[in-house]
């Protein structure tokens, strides 16, 4: 879910150049019709749009087409800088990252649950660690994407499921989702780079992964700041 551009796009890349079957989903249709046609006989497309109520039912289609699933990938995700709080960014932030991240994450488990198991994996970010002042909306969403992923581990433990998650974490990836023209991003990382060890993540059914290994150290000494002196830091 996500595969039109970005990391979603990019990891669709390498696990259709591994020979796997792939279902890849998004908004824009064109951009899905690109990349099934570098992989025709594995990759089946349906275009969906998160936002929307009849998302999970073009899942369920697109499951169909392909015969089944083992793995859901979950990459679609909006976030920009928003110091002046414009509402209208706040709220799209939070449709796509908590409203559509929840009715996706639900459908895919759901389908797990009825199946006998499989693996749910979802990009989430570091940012979900602490509020960050220049996109708060970003930030809180990811923090509930993080809490969500969790409680639904737990759930699944508790019900006797076979279902696995895979939290993966990003730092700062040069896509589009982040304007670099208008703001500094240290520590930027190559989306190929970035995919690759996502990919091995997934594969190793890691339950949380922090990428790479300079955001490990950076989240680390973020979790024992003080909240007093958090909301001091002029990010």
């Amino acid at each position: 879910m996500g595969a039109t551009s970005g990391m979603g796009r990019e990891i669709a890349r390498i696990l259709a150049g591994k020979g796997l079957t792939l279902g890849i989903a998004g908004r824009r249709e064109e951009k899905l019709k690109e990349l099934q046609a570098l992989f025709p006989d594995q990759i089946s497309y349906q275009a969906i749009d998160i936002e929307k109520d009849d998302a999970p039912l073009l899942l369920e289609a697109l499951i169909d087409k392909m015969g089944g699933m083992d793995l859901y990938f979950h990459g679609s995700g909006v976030g920009s800088h928003n110091e002046e709080l414009d509402p209208s960014v706040e709220l799209k932030t939070v449709s796509t990252n908590s409203l559509g991240f929840t009715r996706m994450v639900d459908a895919a488990w759901h389908y797990f649950k009825k199946k006998g198991g499989g693996q749910i994996a979802v990009i989430s970010s570091i940012a979900g660690v602490k509020g960050l002042g220049p996109a708060p909306s970003y930030s809180a969403t990811k923090s509930f994407d993080n809490t969500y992923i969790q409680a639904l581990a737990q759930l699944s433990r508790k019900q006797g499921l076979n279902i696995r998650f895979t939290d993966i974490r990003p730092g700062f990836v040069d896509t589009p989702l982040l304007d670099t023209s208008k703001h500094h991003y240290p520590m930027l990382m190559k989306p190929e780079k970035v995919a690759r060890k996502i990919v091995r993540a997934i594969e190793r059914k890691k339950r949380v992964k922090v990428i790479d290994w300079r955001y490990r150290i950076l989240v680390f000494f973020w979790r024992l700041i003080p909240n007093w002196i958090w909301e001091r830091i002029k990010l």
